[in-house]
């Protein structure tokens, strides 16, 4: 295993690289993951890993991921160094580099009755890991992302999804290109949106195969959506509020749509 004690080594300066910029992430294919969790979801997912970093002092903690992963390159990196690469504040012990997957709707593959989770044009890494996690949580079969506003690799929606970005199969594309998706495979559409015709959510009855459709907090679904929707659905809300976060109102349609879905 190579010693890295210094932050102008090649490969801590490429790791350092990859974690803060898209366009980087884009160009090699390759993306950072930090923490055991993360990379254990993403071996799980059939990610290739083509480097480890561990923290000096930790080669005993993660030995059982590292034995298995003897053809690749690792690296021991000095603590002080490690604690320069690290977005975690020193809270994880080991990071990788592992190769992007494609995720273009012509490889997109999921089972005939499935659940899915659209979202359009998201921007925060936070929110985009939070859906995820909830996802994951909720045991939907994949995730389609419409215009796409942030890398799917941004380190913090890995971070935030606690690796649940791994867990789920994913697709990215404009809205009309997955509106198109949908309907070719037949997907019932359901929208999130204050629409006079909407729907109580726990009302409707999520057949499947089913898409729920997910807006901004800000400006809600574009008028393509609106247009392409089966039936709008909505969540009650005291008039003490006018709005609930994004992750919330993702995570109570699809906790009602995962029941559904098993009661039926």
């Amino acid at each position: 295993m190579n010693y890295l004690s210094s932050s102008k080594n090649p490969e801590i300066k490429t790791l350092k690289l990859l974690s803060q910029k898209s366009r980087e992430r884009k160009k090699q294919g390759l993306f950072v993951i930090e923490g055991l969790r993360e990379l254990e979801k993403a071996l799980t997912a059939q990610y290739t890993l083509t480097a480890l970093f561990i923290e000096e002092g930790y080669e005993s903690e993660v030995e059982d991921l590292t034995s298995k992963l003897l053809g690749i390159n690792q690296f021991l990196v000095a603590a002080a160094v490690f604690e320069q690469i690290s977005f975690r504040s020193g809270s994880e012990k080991i990071m990788a580099l592992a190769e992007a997957k494609n995720h273009s709707l012509s490889e997109f593959k999921v089972k005939k009755n499935a659940l899915l989770l659209v979202i359009e044009a998201p921007e925060k890494p936070g929110n985009i890991g939070a859906l995820y996690r909830t996802a994951a949580a909720a045991d939907f079969d994949g995730v389609l992302i419409a215009n796409p506003k942030t890398d799917f690799y941004n380190p913090n929606s890995i971070r935030s999804s606690l690796g649940c970005l791994f867990a789920l199969p994913t697709a990215q594309g404009t809205s009309d290109e997955v509106i198109d998706y949908l309907n070719e495979n037949e997907f019932f559409i359901a929208t999130a949106a204050l629409e006079p015709n909407a729907l109580a959510y726990d009302a409707f009855d999520y057949k499947t195969p089913c898409a729920l459709v997910m807006g901004t907090e800000s400006s809600g679904l574009s008028a393509n959506w609106l247009e392409a929707s089966h039936q709008h659905l909505i969540i009650p809300m005291s008039s003490k509020v006018d709005s609930l976060n994004l992750s919330v109102s993702a995570g109570i349609l699809m906790y009602q749509a995962r029941k559904n879905k098993i009661e039926s």
